[in-house]
């Protein structure tokens, strides 16, 4: 059942951010076509529908990565399950199949409710600025042709999501059921040079056609097209080598937490759980990058419209309203974008940790207090935090301001300068301590709560 949840959140939470987006910018750009200064000019609604669909694939992205990591997660956790099924008769492909079944269920649910929630926050922000004064009444339709793209998309997505995820059903044998049911360690990691191979090449591929994208933007602004598909193809990347990355960077921020028994425990975990810990890792990197991006690309939005109404006032008169809107209506898709990231995490984390009763249950037979345990824990938290926000926010400024020099770059006829949010990195920072240390302390004090002997026979 909670594999069922999870996904149908992560899901419900990608339909309502695309067709909500899908939604709100319809609104924006009616309002434009109505407004008698922006009305003339078909730059800004070009703009804004780019925008619009570029939010919606890295939406549909990013909803099929954590979908996936759900998956890998829990089926993980339920190696020596499907390996006692395999030895019962079951085969994997029986058994793969029905994590599929679950994925598809999955999609259709939240995508329908994801759809119906996006649909209703665009109405309501409608009513509420055009109470307060921001929007006339211009008869918008919500029933639209376009919404039916994100619906399909989050099914098709989420279904294969949990096809991905669920592949390490093909390797699990019968006899994990007798034995132990072990992940990767850190060699067998680093000698699967077929996949560290391709992550490598995605990502060399990704990088050249963000180039490409930023050199093109010069000239129009569909160019951010191609960086979008830059930035998503080196993103995987990276997400395929996490396995071989993460773990050495998690290990060496580690050490900055002294030397003691569970700091060092927790620094040593990073490299022999290197799938179980960049798991973890990802789901914090993925929302912190995309809140950096947003963020970084929306603060050069407004640095250019600005510049450009100081050199042409009489053709931005006007726009300063407008730009308050637009401004206002992505920093709130901004938070809503980073809620399937961040249910990633707590999903994520929540799970590893209720996974390893036994393992805890074994420190604890070997002399570790629960207070030791509760703060090898937290320092695994800790030292996740730390090296996914420093990562997320560079990649996020690196794909935030490629995104913006491809999407703004005709305007200003030259390199744009990437509009730094210090507010929201300030936000980042607090919100992914909170964030990590709430979703880390609920199931380690359930954890911790299990006597020694009662862990040990956990299976």
């Amino acid at each position: 059942m909670r594999l069922r949840f999870s996904s149908v959140l992560v899901a419900g939470i990608s339909s309502a951010f695309g067709v909500g987006l899908l939604q709100v910018t319809g609104l924006l750009t009616a309002q434009i076509g109505a407004d008698d200064v922006t009305g003339s000019s078909s730059t800004v609604g070009l703009m804004l529908a780019i925008l619009a669909w570029v939010f919606i694939l890295i939406a549909v992205y990013v909803g099929a990565v954590v979908t996936s990591n759900t998956f890998s997660t829990i089926v993980a956790g339920r190696a020596r399950e499907i390996a006692l099924l395999r030895l019962l008769g079951s085969t994997a492909r029986h058994q793969r199949l029905a994590i599929s079944r679950e994925g598809l269920v999955a999609g259709i649910a939240g995508a329908v409710a994801g759809a119906l929630v996006g649909s209703l926050l665009a109405f309501g922000l409608e009513r509420v600025s055009v109470a307060v004064g921001w929007f006339q009444e211009v008869g918008y339709s919500y029933l639209q042709p376009s919404l039916l793209f994100p619906l399909i998309a989050i099914v098709l997505t989420t279904w294969l999501a949990s096809w991905v995820g669920s592949r390490r059903v093909l390797s699990v044998t019968p006899l994990q059921a007798i034995g132990g049911a072990q992940e990767l360690s850190r060699e067998e990691a680093v000698q699967r040079r077929g996949r560290n191979v391709l992550s490598l090449v995605l990502v060399i591929l990704g990088a050249a056609l963000l180039v490409l994208g930023m050199l093109l933007g010069l000239l129009s602004p569909v160019a951010v097209l191609i960086g979008v598909v830059g930035g998503i193809l080196s993103f995987t990347g990276l997400v395929l080598g996490a396995d071989v990355v993460m773990p050495p960077a998690l290990r060496l921020v580690g050490r900055w937490f002294g030397r003691s028994a569970p700091a060092r425990l927790a620094a040593e975990n990073a490299l022999r759980h290197p799938q179980r810990s960049s798991r973890a890792t990802i789901g914090l990197v993925i929302g912190v990058t995309l809140i950096t991006m947003f963020g970084v690309a929306t603060a050069s939005f407004a640095d250019i419209i600005r510049e450009q109404q100081r050199l042409q006032p009489e053709v931005y008169q006007g726009t300063e309203q407008m730009l308050t809107v637009v401004t206002g209506v992505f920093s709130v898709l901004i938070g809503f974008s980073a809620l399937i990231a961040a249910v990633g995490l707590v999903n994520n984390l929540s799970l590893s940790v209720l996974q390893r009763t036994r393992e805890l249950g074994l420190l604890r037979a070997l002399g570790f207090s629960v207070r030791q345990v509760r703060r090898m824990i937290l320092t695994e938290s800790a030292q996740l935090t730390v090296t996914a926000i420093v990562l997320g926010l560079v990649l996020g400024t690196i794909y935030g301001w490629a995104g913006a020099q491809s999407l703004f770059g005709a305007i200003t006829k030259g390199f744009v300068l990437p509009g730094v949010p210090w507010l929201i990195v300030g936000v980042i920072v607090v919100a992914g301590a909170a964030l990590t240390a709430i979703a880390s302390f609920t199931p380690t004090r359930r954890a911790t709560r299990v006597t020694p002997i009662v862990a040990l026979a956990v299976e």
